[in-house]
C-alpha cells in the first residue's frame, strides 16, 4: 500500500471517529434537559449526559489536533464506553448505582438515542482500526507514528 493510500485511510478513519463522537455529543446535549428530574442527591442524569458529551468532544478534538495512538485509544475508550452504557441501560434495569440514578430506559424512540448508539459504534470501530494501524506503523520503527499533515512527513 502506498503512503498516499495509507494517509487517506487514516484521515478517513479520523473523520468517521470525529463524526461519530460529534453525533454522540449532540444527542447527549440535546437529551440532557429531558432527564434533569432523574437524579440522586449527588448527581442528575442530565449532568451525566452533559459530562459525556463534553468528553466526546474532547476526544474528537484531541484526535483532530494530535492524531496519535494515544488519542485514537482515548477516542475508542470514550466511544466504546458510551456504547456499552447505552446498551446496558436499554436492556438491563440496573437500578441506582451508588451516586448514579437509575438510568434504565427501554425505548429507542422518541429520544433519538438510537442515533447516538450508531455514532458511538462507528466511532469505536473506526478508532480501534486507527489505533491498530498507528500501532503497527510504530512497531515497524517508522518515524510516522502519526497521521502526516497533508501527506508531508512528520517527526514524532
Amino acid at each position: 500500500m502506498s503512503a498516499r493510500n495509507r494517509v487517506a485511510i487514516q484521515w478517513t478513519l479520523i473523520a468517521l471517529v470525529v463524526l461519530g463522537l460529534a453525533i454522540d455529543a449532540f444527542v447527549h446535549f440535546d437529551l440532557a434537559s429531558a432527564f434533569k428530574n432523574n437524579k440522586t442527591s449527588t448527581v442528575s442524569e442530565a449532568t451525566l449526559f452533559r459530562v459525556e458529551a463534553v468528553i466526546a468532544l474532547i476526544a474528537a478534538a484531541a484526535l483532530l489536533i494530535w492524531p496519535r495512538r494515544l488519542t485514537a485509544g482515548f477516542a475508542f475508550l470514550v466511544a466504546a464506553g458510551s456504547t456499552a452504557a447505552v446498551l446496558l441501560y436499554r436492556y438491563v434495569d440496573v437500578g441506582a448505582l451508588g451516586p448514579l440514578p437509575n438510568m434504565y430506559d427501554p425505548y429507542w424512540e422518541p429520544t433519538g438515542k438510537w442515533l447516538s448508539a450508531i455514532g458511538e459504534v462507528v466511532a469505536a470501530v473506526c478508532a480501534l482500526a486507527l489505533f491498530a494501524i498507528l500501532h503497527r506503523a510504530a512497531g515497524r520503527g517508522s518515524i510516522r507514528h502519526s497521521v502526516p499533515s497533508a501527506g508531508l512527513p512528520t517527526r514524532s
